[in-house]
């Protein structure tokens, strides 16, 4: 089956878009500065130095890039090994994101994070394209297992 989704400009539009969002930050927005877009949504500039939503940030930026270096290196193989379209568009956002993350971390030793949303005093942990593109995925891919899962249970 020809995998529709997969081609390097799923896994391109993602690493481009996060780095000229990014770079659009890093230019116009001083770190700790918050810009209120909406009641719910600010812009802010802040690094994060841990994984996903600042989570062991402790740990040395060396062990983080190992890390992707890894993941992005199975999920190339899963793609290709893949054969649905609805799967291939999933592993492409995770490899995208994986990728986007990368660059900051080799480039400045942290990620740069700018989507700030909130709720009355309650704020999500500021994050970015890359990380929006693996959240995505990896819900699209459990999505993706779920639904094939019930094809072979149907079968049986």
């Amino acid at each position: 089956m020809r995998k529709i989704f997969f081609s390097p400009a799923v896994v391109f539009a993602v690493i481009l878009l996060d780095y000229f969002t990014k770079w659009i930050i890093e230019t116009r927005v001083h770190p700790r500065e918050v810009i209120n877009v909406l009641p719910f949504l600010n812009i802010v500039n802040v690094k994060n130095t841990g994984a996903a939503f600042g989570m062991l940030s402790g740990l040395d930026n060396r062990i983080f890039i190992a890390i992707a270096i890894i993941a992005i290196i199975l999920v190339i193989t899963y793609i290709l090994k893949t054969t649905d379209n609805f799967e291939a568009l999933s592993v492409s956002l995770i490899l995208g994101g994986a990728v986007g993350n990368l660059l900051d971390r080799l480039k400045i030793g942290k990620v740069v994070d700018f989507i700030d949303f909130f709720a009355g005093e309650w704020h999500w942990p500021a994050f970015n394209v890359a990380d929006s593109a693996l959240t995505i995925g990896i819900i699209l891919f459990v999505l993706a297992n779920i639904r094939h899962s019930k094809k072979v249970e149907s079968r049986e």
